[in-house]
């Protein structure tokens, strides 16, 4: 009978976050050698390895990608017995993994999560900010619990639902001749210069979608950042679309104008994203139903 103990699924689960037993250990306030032995006891019962060994870091093989989630729900299913088996009183703890995509992550983070950090101080956020291609690649991977991106994601093993709304604006430096036209026509913008994000950015997706119903134009920049994309329309450099809370300071400080485009849809939804295969506990749920309110 394999007897697999919540210390060494702990090891495993960190080991695989962290990537070495050293930084796994630190991180669970052991030391390195009670990891190290976790490890080999969970693998010797286990008869085969979880990770593969690659210039001194350890990575997932086969067998650990398909045990990972399994120990997390596991790691999960215990806590949760914890509560319960108190009355479930106690409030609720844990490690919550949140990957935002850059809008959401670096503009909407507080809407997100303040309230659900101010009614659950003993969670423990750990949130990271990627482009959504990304963000969904560390869902199937199982290292996040929970995405919010700022485009559809089409996975059969991810489920999406709707978050809030949100809206585009096409943005110029107050200098450049289309920012001085009181009235634009779609065929004003016939070669324009554009700013645009990376590939695999949702920002970039929906951008594609309004140069669709304009003139051909060019690709002037393709940055990774909509902070350094601000600088670069502040600089004169092309213009840009980018989401209106990310533009909101520019604009009152003149040092971006919006350009009057009624004729373009710059309307977009930003989605809740999940792993249809991820157990969802009491912290996992009580985080989404927080974010539907």
């Amino acid at each position: 009978m394999i007897n697999i103990s919540p210390r060494q699924l702990e090891v495993f689960v960190q080991i695989a976050r962290l990537g070495s037993v050293r930084a796994a250990a630190e991180a669970l306030h052991l030391t390195q050698p009670a990891a190290s032995m976790a490890l080999a006891e969970m693998e010797r019962q286990l008869g085969a390895p979880v990770f593969a060994r690659e210039r001194g870091r350890l990575r997932l093989n086969v067998r650990g990608r398909e045990l990972l989630p399994l120990a997390q729900e596991l790691l999960e299913r215990y806590a949760e017995f914890g509560r319960l088996g108190r009355g479930g009183a106690a409030s609720l703890g844990g490690e919550l993994r949140i990957g935002a995509s850059n809008t959401v992550g670096n503009y909407l983070v507080g809407d997100l999560l303040g309230d659900f950090v101010r009614a659950h101080p003993q969670v423990a956020i750990r949130l990271r900010v990627a482009n959504t291609d990304a963000i969904a690649a560390a869902l199937l991977a199982h290292e996040l619990d929970v995405g919010c991106v700022e485009g559809p994601v089409a996975h059969p093993a991810l489920e999406m639902e709707p978050w809030r709304d949100d809206i585009l604006v096409v943005c110029a430096s107050p200098d450049h001749p289309l920012a001085r036209r009181g009235q634009l026509r779609p065929q004003d913008f016939a070669g324009a210069r554009w700013v645009l994000r990376e590939p695999g950015s949702a920002t970039r997706a929906n951008s594609e979608r309004v140069l669709a119903q304009l003139p051909p134009g060019e690709t002037a920049l393709e940055l990774d950042q909509i902070e350094a994309i601000k600088q670069a329309v502040v600089a004169g450099l092309g213009i840009a679309c980018l989401p209106a809370v990310a533009v909101t300071d520019a604009l009152a400080t003149g040092r971006l104008e919006a350009l009057h485009t009624p004729f373009l849809d710059l309307r977009r939804k930003l989605f809740l994203l999940t792993h249809r295969e991820k157990y969802r506990g009491a912290l996992l749920d009580a985080f989404l139903e927080n974010a539907r309110a």
